[in-house]
């Protein structure tokens, strides 16, 4: 189910706007001053830089699921749930690298119910899945993978700023 709304739902009112953490962990005041969600752990990587941000980006992720103890994973159904984030993750900067001139910072934050994967990029195209999804060909899978994994994904534009912020939410496993 694809959004596109002025913010995207729960916490977090505009990119930049939830209290963000560096790869250490350390609160992080945000742009915008807004109050960090109660009960959310959320971490920031930038990408300004760097090369192989697919990879490094994974990386990132998957040391967040290990702090959040989603890794090492207890059982089929717990794996398959923290390879489906860092899924999420790989479409979501691969689709910044090859439609927006690369990301520019992503944010990953927990709370107990739900993972969410933020990338921010310079990019003034609109992402959507590919209608009709014809799987026997290459590429223009990335968005439907995203859609089809998690509970809901959306763009978020900020007035007056070039660029977006491309969402999805993950729910932790039962």
């Amino acid at each position: 189910m694809s959004t596109t709304r002025p913010y995207p739902p729960g916490d977090r009112p505009e990119p930049g706007g939830a209290a963000e953490a560096s790869a250490g962990g350390a609160a992080v005041p945000s742009v915008g001053d807004a109050e960090p969600a109660v009960g959310r752990d959320t971490r920031r990587l930038s990408f300004a830089g760097e090369s192989g941000v697919v990879p490094l980006a994974r990386d990132f992720a998957r040391q967040a699921l290990y702090a959040w103890g989603w890794l090492p994973a207890e059982g089929a159904d717990r794996r398959a749930a923290a390879e489906d984030v860092l899924l999420v993750v790989s479409e979501l900067v691969t689709n910044a690298c090859l439609h927006a001139e690369g990301p520019d910072e992503m944010w990953i934050s927990c709370d107990n119910k739900v993972i969410r994967v933020e990338v921010s990029d310079r990019g003034t195209g609109q992402p959507a899945p590919r209608t009709p999804h014809r799987a026997g060909r290459p590429g223009g899978h990335g968005m439907f993978i995203v859609q089809r994994l998690c509970l809901d994904w959306g763009v978020v534009r900020a007035p007056g700023v070039t660029g977006k912020t491309v969402w999805a939410e993950l729910g932790a496993p039962a």
